[in-house]
């Protein structure tokens, strides 16, 4: 059983920017972790820090009280869960599966099903925040599923985030990420055109952000991603690809539910755009790249 409040031992599963440091973190609250990723230098690279490294998913989870899983997209979740090393068939002592991917609800809700059918508890829980946040423990998690699983994991989750919600049932958890992906796009895109749009008129960008962050268009984005975009720095935070995986999601969930997004569309074509063009690898603040195509103001 689960101790609150207590040190326990957490299968960590997926160890990429993000994974890794929420790894640390639940290490540095004083949990035992053990890690394993399909790369397995991945793994390695946090024993240094006091992390255990497993060769497999199911050596992993044998002395776990919760897994947690950190992946990509969809595919890669349900690998874990349904392969033949899995989750299904290797569920952690502890009888908890926490996903913090972004992936499809409609999988979220699948995987509630069918692992409840074996008695094991899972939660969606996708965070926001990027790899700053991740590094500062200082993610917004929100989370679907059982508010009796959402208690048991809450000791896990503060490790990793300081603004921890139970947003409701299995699903909710990624489709309230989803929202969250729709509008960051959208902001992205809206500081992209105002960013584009003053320096053709001849505006200091500097000054102009300075100008926003103090009125009503202030935002996180804006701040952060803003002072990149004037910079021409299109380092990898969160990637145009990753993006674009969620802007996937968010249409398939608008199709399934019937409803129109019109500025999700248009935004999702532009960071095909930066895609086409080779930028999939760059940070989502590249998407200024395309207004510097589209504008013929593009950077010497």
């Amino acid at each position: 059983m689960i101790q609150q409040n207590s040190p326990g031992v957490v299968a960590f599963i997926g160890i990429g920017t993000m994974g890794r440091e929420m790894a640390l973190n639940l290490a540095k609250a004083g949990h035992r972790v053990v890690a394993y990723d399909v790369r397995p230098v991945a793994a390695e690279s946090l024993a240094a820090h006091g992390v255990a490294v497993a060769a497999t998913i199911a050596d992993a989870v044998t002395q776990a009280d919760v897994a947690i899983l950190m992946l990509p997209d969809t595919p890669d979740v349900e690998s874990v869960i349904y392969g033949p090393d899995g989750l299904l068939g290797n569920p952690p002592t502890g009888r908890l599966v926490i996903d913090m991917s972004t992936i499809a609800p409609g999988s979220a809700r699948k995987i509630h099903v069918d692992l409840k059918n074996v008695g094991v508890d899972f939660l969606d829980a996708p965070v926001s925040g990027g790899p700053l946040g991740a590094k500062n423990a200082e993610l917004s998690i929100m989370v679907g599923g059982a508010a009796s699983a959402f208690e048991k994991a809450r000791h896990f989750l503060s490790a990793m985030g300081t603004t921890i919600t139970h947003v409701g049932e299995s699903g909710a958890g990624q489709t309230v990420k989803l929202c969250n992906q729709l509008i960051c796009g959208i902001n992205i895109q809206a500081i992209c055109e105002a960013l584009a749009l003053g320096r053709a008129a001849g505006i200091d960008l500097q000054t102009m952000r300075t100008v926003l962050l103090g009125g009503s268009a202030s935002s996180w984005m804006l701040d952060k991603l803003g002072l990149q975009m004037i910079a021409g720095d299109v380092s990898a935070g969160f990637r145009i690809d990753l993006m674009l995986k969620d802007l996937r999601l968010v249409a398939q969930q608008a199709q399934e539910t019937s409803v129109p997004l019109p500025a999700t569309a248009l935004v999702t074509s532009q960071y095909l755009d930066a895609k086409a063009h080779g930028e999939g690898g760059n940070g989502n603040q590249a998407l200024f790249l395309v207004y510097d195509r589209m504008s013929g103001q593009g950077r010497a």
